[in-house]
Order: structure tokens, then sequence, then C-alpha cells
């Protein structure tokens, strides 16, 4: 789960989200691993990816399972901050927003995504 420190003065967190115009929603970047992939290096391929953003991985916030187009899918996710990096539109991602906690909450399409958001909260403040 991508994130920074906001860079308009109250140094408030946002989450990034992407919009994906192939489902039209909003989630947090996340694909598949490439064969004998560690995890933690696929989803940082994937957040430089989908987002043009390099990231400093943190703690681990979980995995999610849950079934896609009638297939399971299990998605492994770390808090990782964002350092540098612009994003580009493309054809898997049309569009990402950073966006405070509570906003990203309300602008995700998934229910399983916005637990995401409590346990990236909860790993920040325990550091």
């Amino acid at each position: 789960m991508l994130w920074r420190r906001s860079p308009y003065g109250d140094g408030g967190t946002e989450i990034c989200l992407v919009h994906r115009p192939k489902y039209d929603d909003w989630s947090h970047p996340k694909g598949k691993l490439k064969r004998a992939e560690d995890p933690l290096a696929g989803a940082l391929r994937e957040v430089l990816e989908e987002t043009g953003h390099r990231c400093v991985p943190g703690p681990r916030l979980g995995t999610v399972r849950y079934l896609a187009q009638g297939r399971p899918k299990e998605v492994m996710y770390w808090a990782a901050e964002a350092t540098d990096g612009t994003f580009v539109p493309n054809d898997e991602v049309d569009l990402i927003a950073w966006l405070p906690p509570a906003t990203a909450r309300e602008r995700l399409t998934q229910p399983r995504d916005r637990l995401l958001v409590d346990a990236l909260l909860n790993a920040l403040h325990a550091t």
C-alpha cells in the first residue's frame, strides 16, 4: 500500500489509489507475481509499474483473499512509503489519487480494501 507524507504543509498521511479503466474501479496498486518471484519484490515492482513511484517497504499489512472472475486470488500487502517517481497513465491504470485516509476509504470500490487503510494507519502509529 503506497503512502506518503502530504507535501501540502500539514504532513498528514496520504494514500495512493489507482483507477483501473478495465474495471472502472479504485483500488490499491496490486498485480500478479512473476514465476518464482519473491512476494515483496513483486509488490514493489507492481507499485512502480502502476504508479511510477519507487518506495521503501515497511511492515507487512496482511493478505487479502477473494474471487476474481470466478478464480481465487491472493494479494499480500506491505506499507510502502513513496520516495520518488512520476505517474504516467497507461492501459492498466489511467489515474492515481493521493488522498487522506478517510477520503481514500470512501473512494475505494471494494469494501475489503478499506480494511487495509486501517491496517496501514495502525502500522504507521506503531513505529
